[in-house]
């Protein structure tokens, strides 16, 4: 093949296409995504429900029952949004919590576009020749801003999919535009940027404590990389340092104020906290005594008030000490366990970062389609630029800062406990960054020339090809996953993914028993109680005791239990309507006295024993 001139206007056609054709992809992805979110499976657990718990708070201004230490307010408040306008009831609520949930999902694009465009800002700004700002990069605006919508709707299927009542897509929507503004404030050194940095870092506190370190970090790096790469003055500097201060406590402020008077000292979350205590320091997570010292790991553990503890063999403990929630002991854990100090644990903290190593390995090999294409770029001659002196002529430290902020995510949870949900705001910020510092080499690879050709000319629209193709597969493997969902769905005989027959069944045969909306129930097991609570929410009933078993085989657990009519008669004089297990596949006996009184709920594996 003839080698292109430099003038061949055919350059400049995928760019072209590419442009024409990012809106007609965005209604892609977001009517594909959209087809997800009606067909995602039932995926709500014992977290799920503490936050609807606490929109129900918000839309009765009951103030008391949503400050709250370990679940923060911000994820709760746009589900109150969607119960609002769909006007819901508690029976078709789920259809309105999907639905916020795609709405952060069309948040996300916008963030992760925004975080994308300000990434290559920043490096046009710092660029040594400005003259030829982009001529030397490989990936310009367009293609950078397909690769990320890509990633975000392959993370809108697996980890962040609108199934999961959870505020994680929420925070990283929150985290990635104040990612934007931050670098788009070292772009432009204009004030308003610092200021939007801080207000979006203020709404990501009030979503998850995490991002109130994270926020400290980032007004860091504002001052650090201004300081130390732009050779700027203290007196350019401190403006903007502490207008992202002040903007970002005018947000979190009165949140920390609220909790920290309700808790009697300076606290602004203790999840953090708690979740150290429990994954690194060995204390007992569930239902921790004042008398179990040998559970208390390595923390000073002065239960402030502990749950109320009925019969000791078996665990019965009561939960009406706190006021609100569907369970209550679950609703905030912070109270429970309020008065438990962690402490650093060596041992605790080796065993805990290599099985979080671990789980990022597992992440990464989850998430191949980005590395599999930087490696193919790399092995076809594009070149990271990591160089970081300053100072240096060909040095461009666009990257410093996005990357290392990522690296911070990453490491933060790491330390203490990784889930996929929680970095995948990290494994985006440091897929994209990398993906933005690779440039053209400055002579061509052996491959190039062995074929005559220009390596200038076609590595980037292979490189543009290449990454529109991903674009495509993304989104035609959602709507795969979508058709699919919806295929199983009709097969339990499920119209869409919010319902699930056997929540809905059991509060229903809850309801055929004489139990009431507003009554008190009793669960036995971990099935029952946290894992698969929803059926109390929908019955409209509160479980205020629970005859505690860590298993989940609640059958097996009651048929060897020496003393059972004395734990029923515990529970029964707590007021409890019924007692309620999930007995899995279990068959239950009818020679055995104390099962015959026990009524399946419906065609569930749910059953209940009338109390009072």
């Amino acid at each position: 093949m003839a080698q292109l001139s430099s003038a061949d206007p055919r350059e400049d056609i995928p760019a072209t296409l590419l442009r024409r054709f990012f809106p007609l992809y965005c209604l892609l992805a977001a009517a594909v995504t959209f087809g997800f979110t009606l067909y995602d499976r039932f995926q709500l657990d014992g977290d799920a429900i503490a936050y609807m718990d606490i929109g129900d708070n918000l839309r009765a201004h009951r103030w008391a029952g949503i400050v709250n230490g370990y679940w923060h307010p911000m994820y709760p408040a746009f589900l109150s949004l969607g119960h609002m306008f769909m006007r819901s009831t508690l029976h078709t609520e789920l259809i309105a919590y999907y639905l916020v949930n795609y709405a952060i999902f069309l948040l996300e694009m916008l963030a992760v576009v925004a975080f994308a465009d300000a990434l290559l800002r920043l490096r046009a700004t710092l660029q040594p020749t400005p003259d030829s700002a982009t001529a030397s990069f490989l990936l310009t605006r367009y293609p950078l801003r397909y690769l990320a919508l890509a990633l975000l709707v392959v993370s809108s299927q697996r980890e962040l999919s609108p199934g999961k009542v959870r505020p994680d897509a929420l925070l990283q929507a929150f985290l990635l535009l104040a990612l934007a503004a931050l670098l788009t404030h070292l772009a432009t050194h204009k004030l308003r940027y610092a200021a939007l940095m801080g207000l979006a870092l203020g709404c990501a506190y009030l979503t998850k404590s995490f991002a109130f370190v994270f926020a400290f970090l980032c007004i860091l790096a504002l001052a650090a990389f201004r300081w130390f790469w732009l050779r700027h003055r203290p007196a350019q500097i401190i403006p903007a340092t502490l207008i992202a201060l002040a903007t970002f406590a005018l947000v979190a402020g009165p949140y920390v104020a609220a909790l920290s008077r309700q808790h009697g000292r300076l606290d602004f979350g203790d999840s953090g906290a708690l979740n150290y205590a429990w994954y690194v320091g060995g204390t007992e997570k569930m239902h921790l005594q004042p008398y179990q010292t040998a559970q208390f790991g390595s923390s000073d553990v002065h239960l402030k008030h502990p749950e109320r503890e009925l019969l000791h063999s078996p665990l019965i403990l009561s939960y009406a000490e706190m006021p609100f929630g569907t369970y209550p002991d679950w609703f905030d854990a912070t109270y429970w366990n309020d008065r438990i100090k962690p402490h650093f644990n060596l041992r605790g903290e080796i065993s805990r970062s290599a099985r979080d190593c671990g789980l990022a390995v597992r992440y990464l090999c989850n998430h191949p389609e980005g590395l599999v294409l930087l490696a193919l770029f790399i092995a076809l001659g594009a070149r990271p630029a990591l160089r970081w002196k300053p100072g240096a002529p060909a040095t461009n430290p666009f990257w410093i800062v996005p990357l290392l902020l990522g690296i911070a995510i990453w490491a933060i949870y790491a330390t203490v406990n990784t889930e996929e949900r929680y970095v995948t705001i990290a494994y985006l910020t440091i897929i994209l960054t990398l993906f933005a510092t690779l440039r053209l080499p400055d002579s061509s690879p052996s491959f190039w020339q062995s074929q005559n050709l220009s390596i200038d000319l076609l590595l980037r629209p292979v490189a543009s090809a290449l990454i529109f193709f991903l674009a495509l597969v993304t989104v035609g493997e959602s709507l795969r996953t979508a058709l699919e969902s919806r295929r199983n769905l009709s097969v339990d005989g499920s119209r869409h993914g919010w319902y699930s027959p056997t929540q809905t069944q059991a509060a229903v045969g809850l309801r055929t028993m004489g139990v009431q909306p507003g009554d008190n129930v009793a669960c036995v097991s971990f099935s029952a109680c946290l894992d698969d609570q929803y059926w109390a929410r929908l019955a409209g009933v509160r479980i205020l005791t629970e005859i505690y078993d860590p298993s989940t085989h609640a059958y097996l657990f009651l048929s060897n239990m020496p003393n059972r009519d004395q734990a029923v008669s515990v529970v029964r004089a707590q007021g409890a309507k019924a007692l309620v297990a999930n007995f899995g596949i279990a068959h239950v006996s009818d020679t055995d006295p104390f099962f015959r009184n026990w009524q399946q709920l419906d065609d569930t594996t749910f059953y209940a024993l009338p109390l009072n």
